[in-house]
């Protein structure tokens, strides 16, 4: 008997093929949000059979080049994130998404949630647990050590609240 060969995806651990399944079924956009060591990515995502077709992708760097100076790997930086990509969801169209996390276990206010947060806070529909939510004050950026990083932080936030 032959051992069946098993996807090199699934055995590096990288893709949950039957998460994925159920996610493309709904035909619904997915916020697809992957953190890392160094920052994160968050991205809008629409299947397409011939492969997905990301629609806007966000990432620390993006947002340094937009005229943001907050950069790092914090929940403030997510919920940042968060809101661009909720914005520009908004202003496409797109009220209701999905959210992919991947193989990352969503925390109770952790960066995921602080991404939910920022979209939500833009307009668009995701559904969620109020519970799971970062309260105000982390994604302010009260606690972070930096003193430089929670004046960036609270600039930003005004920015962000004199466009909306």
């Amino acid at each position: 008997m032959r051992t069946p060969t098993v996807l090199k995806r699934k055995r590096l651990g990288i893709t949950d093929y039957r998460k994925r399944y159920k996610l493309v079924k709904s035909e619904i956009p997915r916020l697809v949000v992957r953190p890392s060591g160094k920052g994160g990515t968050v991205q809008l995502v629409r299947f397409d059979p011939e492969g997905d077709r990301v629609l806007k992708t966000v990432t620390p760097s993006t947002l340094v080049k937009g005229g943001m100076e907050v950069k790092g790997n914090n929940t403030s930086v997510f919920y940042l994130m968060g809101y661009s990509v909720g914005k520009f969801a908004v202003s496409n169209g797109m009220e209701e998404v999905i959210l992919d996390t991947g193989r990352h276990v969503l925390s109770k206010g952790g960066r995921i949630s602080a991404v939910i947060k920022g979209f939500v806070d833009a307009g668009g529909n995701l559904p969620h647990d109020e519970s799971i939510l970062p309260d105000d004050s982390r994604i302010q950026g009260k606690h972070l050590k930096s003193k430089k990083a929670k004046d960036a932080v609270k600039e930003e936030m005004k920015k962000l609240e004199g466009k909306a």
